[in-house]
Parts: structure tokens; C-alpha cells; sequence
């Protein structure tokens, strides 16, 4: 059953009953028993969305993006066309398969945007505002408002809330002013 105020195409399949009002799950889009999906949240056509799966609010998931089980995805984070998440560092079937317990955790954080095609392996973290470039590797941690791109993904600048790259500490779009924090940015 569709929970209330919630869209669901006639060729989806959901069989969470946790997710928020408002949010859109389009054709052949797949939404696992367990998984929660917040408020407002877009699963575009073709999407898997597996047990254990946590999206928080304003959520954007682009077509053909498959999410497994230990990926949390932050308010307001939008994931790429055909984007990839990985759970398990070293994979095996058959008589070497591993359990759940050998699952790693990825975290994308709030307002980061992976781009399309990329691969983020699994147990990092890509800090707030960061953007993945389309196609890139993630292989490590991506600080705050970070830029990464190629494969393997590697700095290459800074962006701000509202998408536009940073020259220096400061929006020239916006106008929001940043100071350094570890190897990321945090607000002024």
C-alpha cells in the first residue's frame, strides 16, 4: 500500500511503508522492505533502493542508480544518472560469499551532488557540499565543499552551497563566505 501523500507510478514497486510526504518514485524503480526514503525525495525510472538504505529529505536520484544496503544518503543530496555504490570492498559468490558483517558503510553528505556514471566505493564519506565530477572513482573520503573528479577521484577545487566553484573563500555568485576546516570548508 502506497503510504499517504506519497506518488508511486503503476510500474514501480514499493514495499517500504517508510517514506515521507511528498516524494515521487517513478517507472521500474525498486523500493525494498526496510528502506526509509524522507520527505519530498525524487527516485527517478529504473532506481533499486535495498533494506537499509536511509535517504534522508529533498533527496534527488537520477535514473538507473542502484543504492545497497549501508548507504545513507544525506537531505537534500542528488545522485547522477546511472551513478554507482559499492558495499562490499571485496566480493564474492558461491563458497566464498561473506555475510552482511563485512558490509561497509558510505555516508554521502547533506547537498553533495555525485555526478553521473561516477562509482563511489564503498566506506567513505563524501563530506557536505561536495560534488563528484560524472565518471569519477571515489576511493577516499571527499572533504566539505570539495571538488573531485577522475579515477581515481582527486581534488580539483572547491564549490559552494549553491554549485558555483569557488576562487578563494568566497561565492562570487551568491555571495556566502567560507574559512578552511581540515581539509574541507565550512561556512564563515
Amino acid at each position: 500500500m502506497t503510504p499517504p501523500g506519497v506518488f508511486v507510478h503503476a510500474l514501480a514497486l514499493v514495499e517500504s511503508d517508510d517514506i515521507g510526504a511528498g516524494t515521487r518514485v517513478w517507472a521500474f524503480a525498486h523500493v525494498c522492505a526496510g528502506a526509509r526514503v524522507g520527505r519530498q525525495c525524487n527516485i527517478g525510472e529504473g532506481v533499486y533502493v535495498e533494506h537499509g538504505v536511509v535517504l534522508g529529505d529533498d533527496v534527488t536520484v537520477k535514473n538507473g542508480v542502484a543504492l545497497y544496503e549501508g548507504v545513507t544518503v544525506e537531505d537534500e543530496a542528488f545522485l547522477g544518472p546511472h551513478a554507482v555504490f559499492t558495499n562490499d570492498i571485496r566480493p564474492r559468490s558461491g563458497r566464498h560469499k561473506r555475510g552482511r558483517e563485512s558490509f561497509l558503510p558510505t555516508r554521502i553528505g547533506r547537498g553533495a551532488s555525485v555526478g553521473a556514471n561516477a562509482t563511489v566505493v564503498c566506506g567513505h564519506t563524501i563530506g557536505p557540499w561536495a560534488m563528484v565530477a560524472a565518471g569519477a572513482v571515489v576511493a577516499r573520503d571527499v572533504p566539505a565543499h570539495a571538488i573531485v573528479a577522475g579515477v581515481p577521484a582527486r581534488p580539483a577545487g572547491f564549490v559552494c552551497e549553491c554549485g558555483a566553484a569557488l576562487s578563494g573563500l568566497g561565492c562570487r555568485a551568491c555571495g556566502l563566505a567560507y574559512r578552511r576546516d581540515g581539509g574541507g570548508l565550512r561556512r564563515a
